[in-house]
């Protein structure tokens, strides 16, 4: 899973980590799809966050998409 889309993502992730972790949370890239779907995982305080929606759009999504054009779409994963 170390191709450059990934490198691409994870940095994007990183750019917005530091944010995240000042909460109590944190996100984890989980895989990409084919069709270009990106699905992260949110960790800790973000997971139960009652706003972790407007994370994940306005915040996570927005990021990545900024970073990776070619990304259709974020999607939160529950493991």
């Amino acid at each position: 899973m170390n191709n450059p889309l990934n490198q691409k993502i994870e940095e994007a992730l990183e750019s917005i980590r530091p944010y995240l972790q000042a909460d109590g949370g944190d996100v984890s890239l989980v895989e990409i799809t084919d069709d270009q779907v990106v699905r992260v995982e949110l960790i800790g305080a973000c997971k139960t966050c009652n706003i972790s929606h407007m994370t994940m759009k306005a915040g996570i999504e927005e990021t990545i998409r900024k970073a990776v054009p070619e990304i259709k779409s974020v999607e939160a994963v529950q493991n």
